[in-house]
């Protein structure tokens, strides 16, 4: 092998498994996702739960460090949970970077008033509650997009909806993007499917569904999908590395979202999180730097979208209809 050849794919311990006849079964084709972004890439990757300017510095400071590469970086807490100073800042140092910004919409259910997402059904969660939440999630959106930001995180299928009738309308601009929150995130193939035709742009499915639930939603959807290679503790708190070039292979197009068990909750953030929220913020880079090692050792390494794409490609919605007006 010379140095220009890249490595065949193999599967962790191959040689040495099957040597003990215990080669694991052969790659079945029609499990492959026939899917990639616009661009061609099969994967992206993502930096969670960077909740502000100091943790986007710190971030962006790591990767630079540790060679990572960063499509996207996402915040938990809320647009609502930054002044207009921090969001522009945030919003012109990515596009500087040419990495795509995505914050949180909205008051959601978890903070709000509602006392049965405090008992152990979780009521309706983060769902946006009553017209007073749906306002407010709008109402970061617009602001959002006003300072120069262009992807919104959301958690409720009816503040989607809206958010993309109104990006349909011109409210929003164009070129904004919807991502659906892990905490709402769909487990099957056609809830999947519905929340790409209610204007998703990448969803974000739980990080405990399976490589055949992953197939399963590919076969019926094209929507990048979202995915916690290393889960939040309140999201399970799953490791996944060493499924890294399967979920790929699966489940492209997908963000590889480095997340981080054993870890503090942060939101929503504030000045008395701050060492936890840097210190974290720099290990979840470095949690990404372990999986893209271990891909390079696997020869799965291959097919990573060039940096600073962001876009989904065409996708499927539901028809934009005028809503008919009630009548006496």
């Amino acid at each position: 092998m010379t140095e220009a050849t890249a490595p065949a794919p193999r599967r962790p311990g191959e040689q040495a498994l099957a040597a003990l006849g215990l080669a694991a079964p052969d790659d079945n084709p029609a499990d492959t996702s026939p899917h990639a972004f616009p661009d061609g890439g099969l994967w992206r990757t993502e930096i969670p739960s960077v909740e502000g300017p100091e943790s986007l510095a710190a971030v962006l400071q790591e990767s630079d460090r540790l060679g990572v590469p960063v499509h996207r970086v996402s915040q938990g807490s809320g647009v609502w949970m930054l002044s207009d100073a921090e969001i522009t800042e945030m919003a012109g140092v990515c596009a500087a970077r040419a990495v795509e910004l995505c914050l949180f919409t909205g008051p959601r259910g978890t903070w709000d008033t509602g006392g049965s997402t405090r008992t152990g059904s979780g009521g309706a969660g983060l769902r946006a509650r009553g017209h007073g939440a749906m306002a407010g999630c709008v109402e970061d959106a617009l602001r959002a997009t006003e300072l120069g930001v262009r992807c919104l995180l959301v958690a409720d299928e009816g503040v989607l909806w809206t958010l993309h009738r109104l990006r349909a309308r011109g409210v929003l601009p164009a070129g904004t993007t919807f991502k659906v929150s892990a905490l709402v995130g769909p487990v099957n193939p056609a809830s999947y499917a519905v929340f790409e035709r209610l204007g998703a742009d990448s969803i974000n499915v739980p990080s405990d569904l399976t490589l055949a639930h992953l197939t399963e939603i590919r076969r019926i959807s094209r929507a990048p999908m979202d995915l916690y290679v290393e889960a939040p503790d309140d999201l399970g708190g799953y490791v996944r590395m060493y499924e890294t070039a399967e979920l790929i292979r699966r489940g492209a197009p997908l963000y590889l979202k480095f997340g981080l068990s054993k870890s503090p909750a942060l939101y929503p953030y504030g000045a008395q999180l701050r060492d936890s929220a840097l210190s974290s913020a720099r290990e979840r880079v470095r949690r990404g730097r372990l999986v893209l090692d271990l891909l390079v050792r696997h020869g799965a390494d291959g097919g990573m979208s060039p940096l600073g794409s962001r876009l989904p490609g065409p996708l499927s919605r539901f028809p934009l209809t005028q809503t008919a007006q009630n009548k006496d």
